[in-house]
């Protein structure tokens, strides 16, 4: 007779369970526009989730501490002049947001730690480049304020939001509309899923797609039939990934391993209320004292509803295996730095203590002036060398039209004068 074995894992046992009614966010009216988005985003301060709005878009961030009913007055974040189709919180500053819209641009928000009166309506910027609708957006994993951006025209955008400026735009690389964007973890590479069925891996730095043609799965796992959306969330550190169906009510989770079949199925945590958008905690928002290895945001048609996973554990000292280091706050890269070819992993830190999240930090942003694209005084070249930074040509054409343009105000202003003294002769009954 053979016997079975077991695959050991010490995550055989994870389980899921919902948080009591009064550690709900409720009274929240969750976007019903058609885009497949997880249309939450959190970290170890806030959650926000993308809201109805009457004549824009708006969605609503709140401090995860204020559960329960949320007031109907209280304030949004409305800046855009169309749905917002998705958010996303900087990973190196638990108060800065990006949003995406319909209105073809980006905006990214600095979220004060106290809750506003009114609604936000000034984005600290707002990055315009994309002609079509912006689907997808997100931040690099290691450099300071590197975001990503798609679109459904097909183009791929990096910007460097502290100064509003596009890093580097990958055109020509989708034939069709991109579903999903992913880093790796030190942002040297990404991945992208597209309409016309291939899954791309690109080099954003040389513009280039540097794998796509996969001939054999190295595993294949059979789903359901449902027709909802699969929205994937990886935990690196523990090799876990989550699968949340949009529509359906379930979660399933498996644990990917080096050694064949790689996929090994864990488990299903199933509720009665389909789930119309899913957040996921990282990984330093989580209750280490509880043995919490993932914790979910689960909407549904009027409530936010958190979800948590858990490895039992009979002792309440802290689980080492179960929590390595973790990418901390701390960026590891400047942007100038990773556009300039240089790589660096994540900064970690410790979740042996927790996990205290730092004070509100400012997002200056800082935009670059074209004056200062001049050469240095002492380097005078020759106009002949065509060097677009010496640009003494356009700027004499700059000056000229200055010139010319206060000439025509100061006709206009004498003119104005002496329509206005005709007109006040004909008031007082001289002519």
């Amino acid at each position: 007779m053979s016997r079975r074995v077991v695959r050991q894992s010490k995550f055989r046992h994870v389980f899921g369970q919902p948080v009591k009614a009064d550690q709900m966010y409720e009274d929240i009216r969750v976007s019903k526009v058609t885009w497949d988005s997880s249309f939450c985003a959190v970290n170890p301060k806030f959650v926000a989730i993308i809201v109805e709005s009457g004549g824009g878009g708006a969605f609503i961030v709140l401090p995860l501490a204020k559960t329960g009913r949320v007031d109907k007055n209280h304030p949004l974040v409305t800046g855009h002049t169309a749905p917002v189709l998705d958010i996303d919180w900087c990973p190196h500053n638990d108060n800065v947001i990006a949003s995406a819209s319909e209105d073809t641009t980006v905006m990214v928000w600095q979220i004060p730690d106290y809750v506003p009166v009114r609604n936000m309506t000034e984005p600290v910027v707002t990055l315009e480049g994309h002609s079509k609708r912006v689907g997808i957006i997100a931040w690099h994993p290691t450099a300071r304020n590197v975001l990503l951006s798609a679109g459904s025209d097909n183009l791929v955008i990096l910007w460097n939001v502290g100064t509003g400026e596009t890093l580097l735009a990958l055109e020509d690389m989708h034939a069709d509309l991109i579903y999903n964007v992913g880093w790796n973890r030190n942002g040297s590479l990404l991945v992208t899923t597209c309409k016309d069925k291939r899954v791309r891996v690109i080099d954003p730095r040389k513009r280039q797609v540097v794998a796509n043609n996969f001939e054999e799965p190295i595993a294949l796992q059979e789903m359901d039939t449902s027709n909802g959306v699969l929205l994937p969330f990886y935990d690196p550190d523990s090799s876990i990934v989550y699968l949340c169906g949009k529509g359906d009510s379930s979660i399933r989770y498996f644990e990917i391993t080096d050694e064949a079949p790689y996929v090994h199925y864990l488990s299903t945590y199933s509720s009665k209320e389909p789930q119309r958008g899913m957040g996921f905690m990282p990984k330093r928002g989580l209750d280490v004292s509880k043995c919490e290895i993932a914790r979910f945001f689960k909407l549904h048609e009027r409530k936010c509803e958190p979800i948590v996973m858990t490895v039992p554990r009979k002792s309440d000292l802290f689980q080492d295996d179960l929590y390595p280091d973790t990418p901390g706050p701390e960026p590891a890269l400047e942007a100038d730095e990773w556009l300039a070819g240089k790589d660096a992993e994540p900064i970690l830190i410790s979740l042996r203590d927790g996990y205290v999240p730092v004070k509100n930090r400012e997002l200056k942003v800082v935009k670059k002036n074209i004056l200062d694209n001049r050469p240095p005084p002492g380097s005078r070249r020759s106009q002949s060398t065509g060097d677009a930074n010496l640009s003494r040509p356009a700027l004499e054409e700059v000056l000229e039209e200055i010139r010319a343009l206060k000439e025509t105000v100061r006709a206009h202003e004498k003119r104005i004068s002496d329509l206005e003294d005709k007109l006040c002769q004909f008031t007082n009954g001289t002519e």
